[in-house]
């Protein structure tokens, strides 16, 4: 797939709409102009690639709107060098962005489907992500601790095994709550049984679900 003159005068006219609406991590900014969302996207579908809109990816999930990528990621406060666990690889879209940042990510994805998919489209980006397949409610206890944990679904409640693959200091981004809308918490580990946490606001995200299939 092509990144034309014109995907990236499209990109750069989102990232002037994400400044209006509230982001200022110029690092976050600077990500998602370099990342071609379109790639992300079926041919079919191409002209809404650069809209500040969330977009059905197919098995009943969807590519995150902008705006809630920029603003995930811009909470989550991210490093070069961290070590990140991603729950949702989805259409790899935010592992993307992760990675450009310098981030050492590992994302779990629990559709084979878009597993599959996502790994494919992440190496020919050359995005150095590792991804697997399972369930996310339970992280990737192997590899941890993380820096940084994500969460790019709705999850009904903060699953118990995040926060212990969670480094003292580190950050725990997650939409949370049962509804048509989720309140976006950031969560620090002050210690191994202490936390702060601060709420964000309101989003939408498709559930988070725990079995494979």
């Amino acid at each position: 797939m092509e990144d034309s003159y014109k995907h990236q005068a499209l990109r750069k006219n989102l990232i002037l709409h994400l400044k209006k609406s509230g982001i200022k991590d110029f690092k976050v900014l600077q990500a998602l102009e370099k990342i071609p969302r379109h790639f992300f996207f079926n041919s079919a579908f191409l002209q809404f690639a650069y809209d500040d809109v969330a977009f059905q990816i197919g098995e009943g999930q969807t590519i995150s709107q902008p705006y809630t990528v920029a603003r995930q990621t811009e909470l989550l406060e991210v490093r070069k060098g961290d070590k990140i666990l991603e729950i949702g690889t989805g259409s790899g879209y935010q592992s993307a962005i992760l990675s450009t940042l310098g981030a050492e990510v590992y994302s779990i994805e629990r559709n084979k489907k878009l597993h599959e998919r996502a790994k494919i489209m992440l190496e020919q980006l050359k995005c150095k992500v590792q991804c697997f397949y399972g369930d996310g409610y339970k992280g990737l206890a192997e590899f941890a601790p993380y820096d940084r944990v994500i969460v790019t679904a709705a999850a009904p409640y903060i699953p118990e095994p995040l926060l212990q693959q969670l480094k003292p200091r580190g950050i725990l981004v997650i939409p949370v709550g049962e509804g048509i809308s989720q309140e976006m918490k950031k969560i620090r580990k002050l210690s191994e049984n202490e936390y702060d946490t601060k709420d964000f606001g309101n989003f939408s995200f498709v559930p988070l679900l725990g079995e494979t299939n």
